[in-house]
């Protein structure tokens, strides 16, 4: 597909109504779940290696809704980057926790966002952005023609990007200093040497140790953040979450008991199909808890 196509057909997209998306985004989800052999293997794979379905049968339901929304989030995508800022975030249709984001901005000393791969979200800095300065730590595409289509979509209000490198994260060090926000994907796999191996639903994950180093840094308040998408279009629920670290021990451990809880809650909404226990280049591999002990 060439990138005058894919941008034809992304803003078509955004045009139709968000239920008539969702309901295109599902049928979407089980047609590359039935053409792409990898997709499927890794979204199988992550899904039953969580351990939240309890038999074969809730397996296989849960399965089937996780696909469903997995196409959900695709094609949700244009309707979130494209729709008039004002219009997309007023398809948050119940916030739930903003007294903390509140107290924690009187503070004065910032606040770090941490968004799971989860529900919807692309729209949570959105929200976040009406009211507050925030800056989102992102990888740039591997398709070039898309970047200036994503940051578009990504800086409005309030929110601004910061590439995921060395510069990037001066500039979210810059930004907690000056008692702002900012926005991590703290289930994004780092690159080498930003990372440690700890548990993900009882198998190692290399997750980021960021986030901790700026909590602990900047005395920033942590708080997850989070988009349920509600049924037939009917937009989203947006939930903040306090999480108090402990600075004794692993911080991403803690951090990823954090967003099994949230996962838990609606377990079809996570994006099972990310490569979320990939190794890394230059990463050596876990090591195995017979080697452990």
């Amino acid at each position: 597909m060439t990138p005058l196509l894919f941008k034809s057909i992304f803003r078509l997209l955004s045009i139709l109504p968000l239920r008539w998306l969702h309901g295109l985004g599902a049928l979407l989800g089980h047609i590359t779940y039935a053409t792409s052999k990898q997709y499927a293997a890794r979204t199988r794979e992550n899904l039953r290696q969580s351990h939240l379905a309890g038999n074969e049968a809730d397996f296989a339901k849960l399965l089937n809704q996780t696909i469903a929304e997995a196409g959900k989030g695709m094609v949700e995508l244009p309707w979130v980057w494209l729709r008039p800022f004002e219009q997309v975030c007023a398809t948050v249709r119940n916030c739930r926790g903003w007294d903390h984001v509140a107290a924690a901005h009187a503070r004065g000393k910032g606040i770090i966002f941490l968004t799971p791969h989860w529900g919807c979200f692309e729209i949570t800095s959105l929200y976040i952005g009406q009211h507050l300065a925030l800056t989102n730590l992102y990888s740039s595409p591997k398709q070039g023609w898309l970047e200036p289509l994503m940051r578009s979509g990504r800086e409005r209000g309030k929110a601004r990007l910061a590439t995921a490198d060395l510069s990037g994260v001066r500039l979210l060090f810059k930004a907690l200093k000056r008692g702002e926000a900012i926005g991590l994907l703290p289930d994004q796999v780092p690159g080498q040497g930003e990372g440690e191996w700890v548990d993900f639903f009882s198998r190692p994950a290399y997750t980021m140790t960021l986030s901790g180093r700026l909590a602990q840094s900047s005395g920033a308040a942590v708080l997850l953040v989070y988009a349920e998408r509600l049924p037939k279009g009917a937009g989203y629920k947006l939930s903040f979450e306090p999480l108090e670290l402990d600075f004794s021990t692993s911080v991403p451990l803690q951090i990823n008991t954090a967003l099994e809880q949230v996962i838990a809650v609606s377990p079809a909404q996570y994006l099972w199909s990310y490569n979320r226990y990939k190794i890394p280049p230059g990463v050596q591999p876990p090591a195995s808890k017979e080697q452990a002990c």
